[in-house]
């Protein structure tokens, strides 16, 4: 079992792919044994998992997040109830997976963890096993290498039986084939449309329609509790304006840093390559070395020749067409070898033969420009703006904690962290929970203070929340209104023009319904048909109720037709012209593409039914109590 999961590593990354928190490591004997009861966050078949458990594994995922979007992750996605709960369900899921592997049974020998090991790049030096590199890097994560083995051991018959579900992935190729067709079968159509819009003129509404639609149907017309606050940012932006920086200062940065604010030395070659490769056959190299040389003593003895030479016998297609210029270039451009002899050469001189790994190249330096540094007054603003930002990002760092106490120990005003740091009290228009942002801002965290009771009914600010990285925010309320049902005057034309709209679209379905019937009876209908296209499944140019049914309508007899009703109102009648199949080779690679996609689909479907099946045998428990108490900010 253990070589098949070793051989099958894509069935297994597919099934394993499904639990979001990889299989890292947890202790052995936690999957087992019971620790201190009060605490643990689930228990699987009397199995506890514990706090400290959960704690580090949301560490871990938090971590990859960051790491995998650059450290750009919105602090309240990190610390939401649906991160938290993808966790524990993955723990549960993994404890599953484990004490389904104890009680089948599943061994790994001492040889077969040996040879997983030394195949870890990690514990490699110059592509063999270190034992040295291996026990270093195990004592790096505070473990023994037998603490380790057992760990790496308890994993691999995971594995084990996430292979045993996925190899039970099975698709018939005849499946397969038929499924590909139809995906690839096209059908020529022209549609006949019946908008609502044609028919609203014949729309009339009794004169209460707005009102007992308005009284039957409450809860429509409902807003949301709103509120409009101000609020503070403070960033290395709101800090920029309250730094300045002296000349003296900007003039020592420009001195210290003269390198970065010159312009090297740059040179205009051009060159005669006759091609060698490196791994080149003696003779040929020796054929090519004899020929530049010939090469260079003609442009020697005629140096004017060089560019016509280049045009007629250098090798290089880019160059040779321009007399071999290869324009100005500094260093770090070229091959090493050839950089070398450019950079040595004084104006107009011929270089001997040089040879690189693309050749042999004859070279003559036709225009240098000097280094130079860029004068100072034309980098000073440059240097200014930098300063002032690297001491902005300094008083930020030591600023932040001062700003957050500022607005929580002055909670009743947003005035005094305002004046003290040179912030500016901005303010929002009417905001709701559920759509609002602060300054550009949706975080959930500052939302929901905003619109707790500590803040709407006490008026007190916001505690400062990190809204993205460098970028703390604190507000307060200063109107609010609660939950509201909107007066009907207010909404009684968007409703009369709701209900014509819906009237329109029924007089519209029943105007194409009868079209469609007519032409089943081989009677015309009147409209206006569009141009005729192709489909196939899944265009983009029809809705996906259109394409059910101009693919669902029967081909024997042509033309067909079919009809639905739009999804944004109306009715559309299609008529199919023409029906035409793929004919797929067995070889045809869609084939094996659309076959792995199958399987995959079959394999996550299994292993779900798999770790249901888990669940009712081995009981699990979350502890919500625990959980809830987690969540809290």
């Amino acid at each position: 079992m253990f070589d098949a999961v070793r051989n099958n590593k894509r069935i297994a990354q597919i099934i394993l792919a499904l639990l979001i928190v990889p299989f890292a490591f947890f202790g052995l004997d936690s999957y087992f044994t019971s620790g201190p009861g009060g605490n643990e966050i689930a228990t699987v078949g009397g199995s506890k998992i514990s706090m400290n458990e959960f704690d580090q594994a949301l560490r871990d995922q938090q971590d990859r997040l960051r790491q995998s979007m650059g450290g750009q992750v919105d602090r309240a996605m990190l610390e939401s109830e649906a991160m938290r709960r993808s966790v524990v369900e993955n723990l549960v899921n993994q404890r599953l997976l484990a004490m389904h592997a104890a009680d089948s049974g599943l061994v790994v020998t001492q040889q077969q963890l040996q040879q997983v090991i030394a195949t870890v790049p990690a514990f490699q030096e110059d592509g063999r096993f270190s034992l040295e590199r291996y026990e270093a890097a195990v004592r790096a994560q505070g473990m023994t290498p037998a603490m380790f083995e057992a760990r790496l051991g308890q994993d691999l018959r995971v594995q084990q039986v996430a292979l045993a579900v996925g190899q039970s992935a099975f698709t018939a190729q005849a499946s397969v084939q038929r499924f590909l067709e139809a995906q690839l079968e096209e059908r020529k159509v022209s549609e006949l449309k019946f908008s609502p819009d044609a028919f609203l003129a014949q729309v009339e509404l009794p004169d209460d329609a707005a009102k007992k639609y308005y009284d039957a149907n409450p809860e429509r017309f409902e807003r949301p509790a709103r509120l409009r606050a101000e609020y503070l940012v403070f960033d290395e932006n709101a800090l920029l304006k309250q730094v300045s920086v002296s000349d003296d200062e900007i003039r020592k940065f420009y001195e210290a840093n003269t390198a970065r604010f010159g312009q090297p030395e740059e040179r205009n070659a051009r060159h005669i390559l006759i091609e060698a490769a490196a791994d080149a056959p003696a003779e040929e190299v020796a054929k090519a070395s004899e020929k530049a040389a010939a090469l260079l003593a003609q442009v020697r003895a005629n140096p004017e020749r060089f560019a016509e030479l280049a045009k007629a016998e250098s090798q290089d297609p880019g160059s040779a067409a321009r007399g071999g210029e290869l324009g100005f270039f500094g260093r770090g451009a070229m091959v090493k070898s050839f950089e070398d002899a450019v950079f040595s050469l004084e104006k107009g001189q011929i270089s001997d033969v040089v040879r690189s790994d693309f050749g042999f190249h004859i070279i003559q330096v036709v225009d240098i420009k000097p280094a130079k540094a860029r004068p100072f007054e034309e980098v000073r603003d440059e240097i200014a703006e930098e300063l002032k930002r690297q001491a902005a990002s300094r008083r930020l760092a030591e600023q932040a904690e001062h700003f957050a106490n500022l607005v929580y120990e002055q909670a009743d005003s947003l005035q005094p962290a305002a004046q003290e740091l040179g912030l500016e009290i901005r303010q929002t228009d009417w905001i709701s929970r559920e759509e609002g942002s602060i300054g550009g801002f949706k975080n959930e965290k500052l939302l929901n203070g905003l619109f707790s009771d500590e803040a709407v009914k006490n008026g007190r600010n916001v505690e400062a929340v990190e809204v993205s990285r460098g970028t703390l925010v604190s507000a307060r309320v200063r109107d609010f209104e609660a939950a509201q049902r909107l007066p009907f005057e207010e909404v009684k034309a968007s409703i009369e023009k709701q209900l014509r709209a819906e009237e329109a679209s029924k007089l519209a379905v029943a105007r194409g319904e009868a079209a469609l019937a007519a032409l089943a009876k081989g009677e015309q209908a009147s409209g206006a048909w569009s141009e005729a296209r192709v489909v196939r499944r899944g265009s983009p140019e029809l809705a996906p109720a259109a394409i059910d049914a101009v693919f669902g309508a029967a081909e024997s007899k042509l033309p067909a037709y079919a009809g639905v009703a739009m999804p944004e109102g109306g009715y559309s009648v299609f008529r199919i012209e023409s029906v035409t199949r793929p004919e797929l080779a067995k070889d045809d690679p869609r084939l094996q593409a659309v076959s792995q996609q199958y399987q995959r689909l079959i394999a996550e479907r299994d292993f779900n039914a798999f770790l249901a099946s888990l669940r009712e045998r081995y009981e699990v428990e979350i502890n919500e109590a625990v959980l809830r108490v987690a969540q809290q900010p």
